[in-house]
């Protein structure tokens, strides 16, 4: 499952495209430049069960390491896995 990214310097979204078609999607908001706020997952029914959120989560977490940044999950699905993955903390 390929996971795309893209990003306006205000606001962004990981996602996921199946058949030209957003399927999943973590959308997020800058606070300043150095800190995401995680709003927002979604997954639509054809992904479900495939760890499409997980993905989704594990994406953002690449993308905070990669510009030293860090992770608000507001989000209620995000934040319930950034408490199970403990390898995340380090972006929080």
């Amino acid at each position: 499952m390929e996971i795309k990214h893209t990003d306006d310097s205000h606001k962004g979204m990981f996602y996921v495209e199946l058949d030209g078609k957003r399927e999943a999607e973590m959308t997020y908001v800058w606070a300043g430049s150095d800190r995401i706020i995680i709003d927002h997952t979604g997954v639509n029914d054809v992904l479900r069960g495939k760890s499409a959120g997980k993905q989704l989560v594990a994406k953002a977490v690449e993308f905070a390491r990669e510009k030293g940044i860090k992770i608000v999950p507001l989000c209620p699905f995000a934040k319930s896995v950034f408490d199970k993955v403990t390898e995340y903390h380090d972006v929080l």
